[in-house]
């Protein structure tokens, strides 16, 4: 207040990790409450593991088949929300003007696509937590290391965030709504989520082993089935298409 008991307007935007964290809570809040999202990132995955699980439809191997499945469902639902949910819900952002008015605000872009991360990942660890605990309750014992699952998890969501923005930037929404969920059915089938790589001719396995979702569940699986150590090989596959798809998204996204 001045010395004459008027108040000072004082503009300017927030500081900015208060801006970032302020639009990470309404991009969560907006995803869970999207009853189309939630089928993909927390039904569907659920259904499937306790299907499978309780169900003999698919040969899984040797052992229980929710030891089998459970990695599977986890790349499943990171797919799901990193790839699928997010490049549909900003394809039709930007089909209804919704990006090009964020990006006009104090908001920086990059600042934007960080918020949109984060919400990717805070239910992320829904889904995992949730998963999980299904899992548990149908008798699965996983191994392994703790540390190679997360690096597997993050080089994942990176790689189908890339994805994601890069399709939901440059195809009409709704071509990426019929694409995304087009993508999203082929890589259930032959991912390596439900249907075990090996099933497959061998010419046509060695190209499946180079997608995301395969080294994603291949990896989990090593890990938490088979306790084996790092899985380099998949982190790599990974990694790869972090970079492509971030990079490509980076220079091909259009906002308008």
């Amino acid at each position: 207040m001045t010395a004459t008991g008027t108040f000072t307007p004082a503009p300017g935007a927030a500081p900015l990790g208060r801006m970032i964290g302020a639009q990470t809570v309404l991009e969560t809040r907006m995803l869970l409450r999207n009853g189309e999202q939630l089928l993909l990132t927390v039904v569907i995955p659920t259904l499937l593991l306790v299907l499978f699980s309780t169900v003999d439809v698919v040969d899984t191997g040797a052992g229980k088949a929710v030891d089998f499945l459970a990695p599977g469902i986890l790349a499943l639902a990171v797919m799901s929300t990193a790839f699928t949910g997010q490049a549909i819900a900003t394809g039709f952002e930007r089909r209804y003007g919704v990006l090009k008015r964020l990006a006009a605000s104090p908001l920086p872009r990059w600042a934007l696509m960080t918020a949109k991360t984060g919400s990717v990942l805070v239910t992320e660890v829904l889904q995992v937590v949730l998963l999980t605990a299904i899992a548990f309750a149908l008798g699965w014992s996983p191994h392994g290391d703790p540390l190679s699952v997360l690096l597997l998890l993050v080089l994942g969501t990176a790689a189908f965030s890339g994805l994601g923005l890069l399709m939901a930037g440059t195809l009409k929404a709704e071509a990426t709504l019929a694409a995304a969920n087009l993508v999203f059915l082929l890589l259930l089938v032959c991912g390596g989520v439900v249907v075990p790589l090996d099933r497959f001719p061998d010419g046509v396995r060695s190209v499946l082993e180079l997608l995301p979702v395969s080294a994603l569940s291949g990896g989990l699986r090593d890990v938490l089935q088979h306790g084996a150590g790092v899985p380099w090989g998949d982190l790599g596959i990974l990694a790869v298409w972090a970079v492509l798809g971030l990079g490509a998204a980076a220079r091909w996204f259009r906002w308008e």
